[in-house]
């Protein structure tokens, strides 16, 4: 699904939300990479992000083309700083009514309010796909995401206790999350 660009302003930054361009691939596999080292919070260490350009090229075609499915690049005074998408759970009839959401931002864009107006936007467009309910996870120890999701209507479900083990030794949980509609 395309998203349209639309311009906002937050303090004196402006803000550009627009789906990617394949043209975009090499820019958004090295972002991923970086935001992965940025944080304990995502799924990869930056080493295993192994995604090839034909690999990004053929993921962002996937979802401009897709009815129900959205990546969405945000840009601050000119400068890419993150994205956030949803997919769907599942095509069977029991789970075709999830949307499943993900979000990451650079660091220095974090913290005045970039993420949530981009969930806000996302959640009204999982909303115009007419999906029943958007789910997440959010690591344990990210507080910041989770009283973020929590403000915007996500509630608890479920912990996975010890889902992540970091390089040291020690461990997180993931915290899953729902927004029922």
């Amino acid at each position: 699904m395309i998203f349209n660009e639309e311009k906002y302003t937050l303090g004196e930054r402006n803000i550009v939300l627009r789906s990617a361009h394949e043209d975009e691939a090499d820019m958004l596999i090295d972002y991923l990479k970086t935001v992965c080292g940025e944080t304990n919070f995502l799924l990869v260490n930056p080493d295993e992000v192994k995604y090839t350009t034909e690999d990004e090229v053929k993921f962002i075609k996937s979802h401009n083309e897709s009815d129900n499915e959205l990546v969405m690049c945000a840009f601050v005074d000119g400068a890419y700083a993150g994205n956030c998408s949803f997919t769907s759970r599942g095509s069977s009839r029991r789970a075709r009514h999830r949307a499943d959401i993900g979000i990451a931002l650079f660091r220095k864009y974090t913290g005045f309010g970039l993420g949530r107006l981009m969930l806000e936007r996302l959640i009204q467009k999982i909303k115009d796909c007419g999906y029943e309910q958007a789910e997440l996870t959010v690591v344990s120890g990210n507080d910041k995401a989770y009283h973020l999701y929590e403000s915007l209507g996500f509630k608890e479900c479920g912990r996975m206790p010890n889902a992540n083990k970091y390089d040291d030794g020690t461990y997180s949980d993931d915290i899953y999350m729902v927004l029922k509609f």
